[in-house]
């Protein structure tokens, strides 16, 4: 569980389409204090993914930061969509061993839709045909 998770617990738990908050609530909320950069920064409220950490949480909880005051050390969290499923508080289950039967690997499938192999190709085909010449004529050396 990140330092942050405590805020989009928060704001899933919310019902209304905004919630109002102080950044001294928001620590109290998390248990930390904010980074020195979001009590100057008005940019570090953005609601750009990329951001930071904090931003990710309270995207993935539905809501998006607006009237941001940093003078005031307040800001106002809007619901934009329903949340995003939150994560699971508790590690997920290991992966069966590989002498299970019917076991695969976790990353089984990962780069699966990654690669398209043009109609017509045969990826059995040498790349360089003169190489599996070369190749056969070492096999047939005494």
């Amino acid at each position: 569980m990140g330092k942050y998770e405590r805020l989009g617990d928060f704001l899933r738990s919310q019902r209304a389409p905004e919630v109002p908050l102080t950044f001294e609530e928001i620590e109290e909320i998390t248990g930390v204090k904010l980074p020195p950069k979001s009590q100057h920064h008005r940019a570090w409220w953005s609601n750009n993914p990329s951001n930071n950490v904090m931003t990710k949480v309270w995207l993935a909880a539905g809501y998006e930061t607006t009237r941001v005051d940093v003078a005031g050390r307040r800001l106002v969290f809007r619901r934009v969509r329903k949340p995003a499923a939150a994560e699971p508080s508790r590690p997920p289950a290991m992966p069966p061993s590989a002498g299970e039967p019917g076991a695969r690997h976790p990353l089984f499938g990962a780069l699966r839709g990654l690669v398209r192999i043009p109609t017509g190709v045969d990826l059995t085909e040498p790349a360089d045909p003169a190489w599996a010449d070369r190749l056969e004529a070492d096999d047939r050396r005494p």
